[in-house]
This record gives C-alpha cells, sequence and structure tokens, in this order.
C-alpha cells in the first residue's frame, strides 16, 4: 500500500522528441514547443519506491505507469518525458507520483527547438487539493502574453469544475464547464478563448463539485507566454488566500533593468476589499481596491525609486488575497508565489551548480536561492544550515553564520556549501538530479525561499532564468 501519493501538474505539451519550429516562430515563447523534465526529491528517512502515473486526456481513467528507480532520503532525480518511450509525441496531459515516502516536485518545461528561447519555466507539483483553485492572473493579448493554464482533478472520483474568468472590472466575462476525472486534467489556451475577446487582463476561479454536489478537489497551473518575445514563466494556483502574504523579492531598475511587479487577487466572489503593498527597506506604500474574484497590479517602479533592491508585503483589509510576483527585464521572465507565512524547514528539489567554463557556454545551469525571516524575532547566527545532495556523490552545507533579523534575506548556492559541481554528473558521465533542504534550528523560526535557476546564452552575453518557492517539508 501507498503511504503517500503526490499530485503533480504536468504543464504545457509534454513533446517526446525534439521538434523544429519555423524560422518565424523561433522568437516567440507561445510558439515554442516544451518538452516537461519532473524533478522529484526524497523528504522522507527511509528508501523511496516511486511510480509515475500518466493521464492524456480529461477523460482518461486508466493512465500510462512508469517504474523509478529507488531514492535515498534527501535525495533528488529527475525524468525527462521526452525520454519516455511509453509517452508520444504531443503528448499534453498532467500526473500523479505515488511513493512509500513523502516527495516533493519542481516541474522543469524545457523549450525545443527554438534558437531563441532559453527560459525554462518552473512550477511546483502539490501534495493536496481543494475545492478551489484560484490562478491570480490570466492573460490574453495583453502585455505582449497569453495564457495557457490546466486544472487537474486530485479527488477520488470525477470533477465537475467551472472555469470562470474575472476581469479586473470584477465583471465575470465567460465560464467553462468541464468534467475531469481522477489524475486527469483540462488544459485552456486563453488565446483561442473566443468569448473573451480580442484581449483579456484577468484572473480564473475554478470551483470543483462531485456528481452529489459536494466539494470536490483540484489544483492548477498556469504558463504565461510572450506572443512575439522570448519571455516563458511558469506558477502554480492557490486554494486559499490570506490577509498577509509576503513578497521575498522587489526590484526597480537594477542589474541592468531589472524590475517586480505583483499580480494580487481578491479571492471572494461577493465582496471588495483594499490591498495595501508595502516596500521594504524604506516602508514605502501603494493601495488600491480589487472587486469581488479580481485582480490589481502593483509595479515596484510605480512605488519606489530606481536601484530599489528589497522585497514587499501585501495587505488586505476586508478579504483573502493571493499573489504572484514577477520578475521581468534584463534576460530576467520569472514567476513566484506570495507566501502567508514561513517554515522552519524547506526542500528546493531543483537545484544546479556548475563550473564557469560550463555555465559561460551555456551548456549548463545555476541556482541561487533567497532566503528570508518572516517571523517577529531575529534568528541567531548558525541556526540556518542549507544542504546540498544529490545522487553523483555531491554533498554539502552551507551554514549561515550571520543574525538574520526580522524580514531581511541573504543568499546561498551550492558553491557556499563547498561544491563545484552540483545536480548533474561531471562529464564525460551524464545524468541530473540534485536538490537542497534548508533547516532552522531556532525557535519560531519562520523561512521563506525563492530559488532562481539561471542559464546564460552567450550568443547574447546575456541571463535567462526563472524562479520557484521552496515547498515545506511535511
Amino acid at each position: 500500500m501507498k503511504a503517500k501519493a503526490l499530485s503533480i501538474l504536468i504543464v504545457l505539451l509534454l513533446v517526446a522528441a525534439t521538434l523544429a519550429l519555423p524560422k518565424n516562430a523561433q522568437a516567440q515563447a507561445y510558439s515554442t514547443r516544451f518538452t516537461t523534465s519532473i524533478t522529484y526529491q526524497n523528504v522522507g528517512t527511509g528508501n523511496a519506491t516511486i511510480q509515475i502515473l500518466f493521464y492524456a486526456q480529461p477523460n482518461t481513467t486508466t493512465p500510462i505507469t512508469i517504474s523509478r528507480p529507488s531514492l535515498g532520503p534527501g535525495e533528488s532525480a529527475s525524468i525527462f518525458v521526452g525520454n519516455l518511450n511509453e509517452i508520444a509525441d504531443g503528448f499534453r496531459g498532467s500526473a500523479v507520483i505515488q511513493s512509500d515516502q513523502p516527495l516533493l516536485a519542481t516541474l522543469v518545461q524545457v523549450p525545443q527547438g527554438s534558437t531563441t528561447v532559453f527560459v525554462r519555466p518552473l512550477s511546483n507539483g502539490f501534495s493536496a487539493g481543494g475545492s478551489t483553485a484560484l490562478i491570480a492572473t490570466v492573460l490574453k493579448n495583453m502585455y505582449g502574453a497569453h495564457t495557457i493554464f490546466s486544472i487537474q482533478n486530485v479527488d477520488s472520483e470525477p470533477n465537475n469544475v467551472s472555469i470562470r474568468f474575472y476581469n479586473t472590472s470584477a465583471q465575470l466575462v465567460h465560464t467553462i464547464d468541464q468534467t475531469i476525472q481522477p489524475g486527469a486534467s483540462f488544459y485552456v489556451d486563453a488565446a483561442t478563448v473566443s468569448q473573451l475577446g480580442t484581449s483579456f487582463n484577468g484572473s480564473v476561479v475554478a470551483i470543483a463539485k462531485r456528481t452529489d454536489n459536494t466539494d470536490g478537489k483540484i489544483v492548477g497551473t498556469a504558463m504565461e507566454l510572450d506572443i512575439t518575445g522570448v519571455g516563458a514563466k511558469a506558477f502554480e494556483s492557490v486554494a486559499t488566500g490570506a490577509k498577509k502574504l509576503y513578497m521575498p523579492s522587489a526590484l526597480c531598475d537594477v542589474y541592468g533593468g531589472q524590475r517586480t511587479s505583483y499580480a494580487v487577487q481578491n479571492t471572494s466572489l461577493t465582496a471588495s476589499t483594499t490591498v495595501t503593498v508595502t516596500f521594504y527597506p524604506g516602508g514605502l506604500t501603494a493601495t488600491k481596491p480589487i472587486g469581488p474574484g479580481a485582480k490589481a497590479s502593483f509595479s515596484a517602479c510605480d512605488t519606489v525609486s530606481a536601484g530599489f533592491v528589497g522585497s514587499a508585503v501585501v495587505e488586505s483589509s476586508t478579504t483573502d488575497v493571493v499573489a504572484i510576483g514577477k520578475a521581468f527585464g534584463a534576460g530576467l521572465s520569472t514567476a513566484f508565489l506570495g507566501e502567508s507565512q514561513g517554515y522552519a524547514k524547506l526542500a528546493l528539489p531543483y537545484v544546479r551548480w556548475a563550473p564557469d567554463s560550463y555555465y559561460l557556454n551555456g551548456s549548463r545551469q545555476r541556482t541561487y536561492i533567497a532566503i528570508q525571516n518572516v517571523g517577529d524575532t531575529t534568528i541567531p547566527a548558525g541556526s540556518i544550515t542549507i544542504t546540498y545532495k544529490d545522487p553523483f556523490g555531491h554533498e554539502g552545507t552551507h551554514t549561515y553564520n550571520q543574525p538574520l533579523a526580522p524580514g531581511a534575506k541573504f543568499n546561498s548556492n551550492a558553491s557556499m556549501a563547498g561544491l563545484s559541481w552540483f545536480g548533474m554528473a561531471e562529464p564525460p558521465a551524464s545524468g541530473f538530479g540534485g536538490g537542497a533542504i534548508i533547516n532552522c534550528t531556532a525557535a519560531n523560526c519562520q523561512l521563506i525561499a525563492v530559488a532562481r535557476v539561471a542559464t546564460y546564452v552567450p550568443a547574447t552575453s546575456s541571463t535567462a532564468a526563472e524562479d520557484y518557492n521552496g515547498m515545506p517539508v511535511p
């Protein structure tokens, strides 16, 4: 009997072979095809026996089952869907990982056939679902981008799902009703939904019911893709919100033009709220009203001055909200979730570090981890450790040897743990997989973390990067 099942959304096209795109499409993220790599981490105490179940359509009831090698405690591994003979070219669906140890997972969307799109959108898997999946920002032909999202049934029986589109004026613009079988998913490409008009800027509320009208269980994830540009980002849905959210990254015209903005969605379908975003350091604020089900956008540069580097807190006056942070400019095309609380132990399943020669030629990646204290007390020096471990024998620990004040953050990477290679086999050997565990031993420790995975692009001497959130260890 399986002790734990981890539900994972696999987003966008799962392509089993590299496909060449027409030359006029290669600069478009929306026209680029992606293949998913699933990186998963054993956060249990024993060896994990693992199976992955793939579901091709919303009505799929018999999945494709793939068995995976045993995975030791603290280890991470990855599977590239394009290398699986059982998965046909053009597959687009969802998956569920089953294990007798608790697992966490991050999905990596690898662009195929493009000579210009290098960013690899990242999103996290889910260990549970809710009756509602909130997607804070959905675009059709807005800000030069389209959104494609997917809703997965993580219940034990079929769910009837109502997918509702709200614009920024809190108007319900369109509803899609779809029945989804357990484990399966339903995809929506906003660009092809004619009822949204020629353009749409808003959010989505998906609500799941079983056939007896009791609450179902769903999760969701989204990709936002540039129509003519090379930007691509991914983020997860949220089941419930909070009146206070922490945003660990806030930027305005730094590092060659990097900026951040936040999409904040009102979770209530009946009540309005007022949202205030406070930027730290400095305490400057921006305030906007948000109607039921709607969203509002907050750009850091509308409030703080050029050169600002810090964080932010999102607070709602009346209702719970959810927030998506986006970093863009100077090669960035990233998305991350606002967090309602911190944890003493976090996991990051997808971590890489390569020496200069391999990173700078674009063949290998580097991961940078930002860790923030969102508690009310200073964390003593030496209380926070980041342990890096991969299946290729690379292991090390970075200890943060300074006090960490409330709201303050610091950075970590595998080189700070004494590792020149991490998360991959050293050439000429091949293979990928590696993760990190953040652990705090101080009393009442409240940490959040965001990992930024960077790919260097030699042709333009720039960096393509995407973010994902650290996940609490069960």
